[in-house]
C-alpha cells in the first residue's frame, strides 16, 4: 500500500467520478483506475461500485476513506514539521477563486508567495461560491476568494476584502435612470440580468426577492461583471451588480443603489485552518496585497 494509492481514493472518493479524480492528481484515467484496482485487490475487497455513472464508495470504501484522509494529514504533518524546523515550506496549495473574478491582488498574493516560497505547488481552481465553499471544508481547497451573501460561512474562517451594496445598472435613456430610488419592485418590472446560483451576489439578490415574496424576470445570466455589463448596455435586461463591479462601466451604465436590499455582497478569502504552514503564509501576503483593496471598502 502506497500513500499515493491513498490519495487516489481519495480523490476518486471526493469527485465520485475517475475522469475528475485522474485531471485533479495529474495522472491518466487509466494510471489512477489501475491503482485502485491494485490497492482493492490488496486489501481484499472492492472500495467502489463502478456500477452507475455516478463512482460510489462501496462499505468496505467508506470504511478505509477516513483512514487514508488521516494517513495522508499525518505523512503531510510529517513534512510540514521538518519545515518548520528548517524554515522551508513544501507541499501542494489549492487555491480556489470564484468564477468570473477580476480581483488582481490575488494574484499579487500568489506571485509573492511563490517567490518566498517557490518549494510549494500552487494550484488554482476556479469554480461557483458554493462549490468552492464546500471544497475548503472537505480540505479539497486550502484557500478560496468567494462572493459570500455572509460574512462568515459556518465552519470555515474569513477575512473579508470588500463589502458593498446591490445596485441596479442600467444604459441611459432608460427608465430606471430617472428615478433617484430605486426599490426591489421597481427593478422587477423589467428583465433582468445577473450572476448564475452559487454566486454572493446571487444569493443576496435572491433572498432579498424572496423575503418580500417577489419573483424577478431572469432574462439572461453570466458569471462575469464584463458580460453582465455588456449585455445590460445593449438593452437586454437591467444589471444587477456590486457598487464597485458597476463603477467600472460608468462610460455605458448608469447605476442605482437598490433601496430596500440592506444586505450586502461580499467578496471573501476563506479557509479551515491556518495550522497550515503554506495557508498561513498565504494569508500574510494576502492580507498585505488586499490592504489598498480593504481600506478602500471600509
Amino acid at each position: 500500500m502506497e500513500l499515493r494509492q491513498l490519495e487516489y481514493l481519495v480523490a476518486v472518493a471526493e469527485e465520485r467520478n475517475f475522469t475528475r479524480a485522474a485531471e485533479r492528481v495529474h495522472i491518466s484515467q487509466s494510471g489512477i483506475s489501475a491503482q485502485i484496482r491494485q490497492l482493492e485487490r490488496e486489501l481484499g475487497a472492492e472500495l467502489f461500485d463502478r456500477s452507475a455513472r455516478t463512482v460510489a464508495l462501496t462499505v468496505a470504501g467508506e470504511a478505509a476513506l477516513g483512514h487514508a484522509r488521516a494517513a495522508l494529514a499525518a505523512a503531510g504533518a510529517v513534512g510540514q514539521a521538518v519545515g518548520e524546523v528548517t524554515e522551508l515550506i513544501r507541499g501542494r496549495l489549492t487555491v480556489g477563486m470564484v468564477i468570473g473574478c477580476t480581483v488582481t491582488p490575488l494574484f499579487d498574493a500568489l506571485a509573492a508567495f511563490h517567490e518566498a516560497h517557490p518549494g510549494v505547488e500552487i494550484s488554482l481552481l476556479e469554480d461557483s461560491s458554493d462549490r468552492l465553499t464546500d471544497g475548503v471544508r472537505t480540505g479539497a481547497v486550502d484557500l478560496a476568494l468567494i462572493g459570500a451573501a455572509t460574512a462568515t460561512p459556518d465552519g470555515l474562517e474569513a477575512l473579508t476584502i470588500i463589502s458593498e451594496r446591490l445596485v441596479a445598472a442600467v444604459p441611459a435613456g432608460h427608465p430606471l435612470a430617472k428615478q433617484r430610488r430605486v426599490t426591489l419592485r421597481d427593478l422587477i418590472a423589467h428583465p433582468i440580468v445577473c450572476m448564475p446560483p452559487g454566486t454572493g451576489l446571487r444569493t443576496v439578490f435572491d433572498q432579498a426577492c424572496a423575503a418580500q415574496s417577489l419573483q424577478p424576470s431572469i432574462a439572461l445570466q453570466a458569471s462575469a461583471a464584463d458580460a453582465i455589463a455588456g449585455l445590460a448596455a445593449r438593452g437586454l435586461g437591467v444589471a444587477v451588480l456590486s457598487n464597485s463591479m458597476a463603477a467600472s462601466y460608468r462610460d455605458r451604465l448608469t447605476a442605482r443603489t437598490i433601496d430596500d436590499v440592506d444586505t450586502p455582497a461580499l467578496l471573501a478569502l476563506i479557509w479551515k485552518s491556518a495550522h497550515n504552514p503554506s495557508v498561513r503564509e498565504l494569508l500574510v501576503h494576502s492580507r498585505q496585497a488586499f490592504t489598498d483593496l480593504l481600506g478602500l471598502h471600509r
